[in-house]
């Protein structure tokens, strides 16, 4: 897989930990208690979610494509956005 930047959407409600979501990837999500632990699983959902995919890849919209969707300007209004790159897959890992 070539290494490729996921925009990411990290939100933080009071009383609760960090959720990470990504518009290009519906459905792959990271909670974690504290920002740095949320990053990290993040890259690791990632990972583990292409690690299995069937077909294509998603391709990553650019920071200035996204800004030109509704959905994502409206979601982003209440997160911090970031970019992050899938961890390596654990077969490939382990070679």
């Amino acid at each position: 897989m070539a290494v490729r930047h996921f925009i990411a959407l990290i939100h933080k409600e009071p009383e609760s930990g960090y959720g990470i979501s990504f518009p290009d990837v519906p459905g792959v999500i990271a909670v974690a208690d504290t920002l740095e632990d949320a990053l990290a699983e993040a890259e690791i959902a990632l990972g583990f979610a292409f690690e299995d995919w069937v077909g294509d890849l998603p391709a990553p919209r650019t920071l200035d494509d996204l800004m030109m969707d509704p959905e994502f300007v409206e979601a982003r209004q209440q997160a911090v956005v970031a970019a992050i790159r899938p961890a390596e897959p654990v077969s490939e890992a382990a070679q």
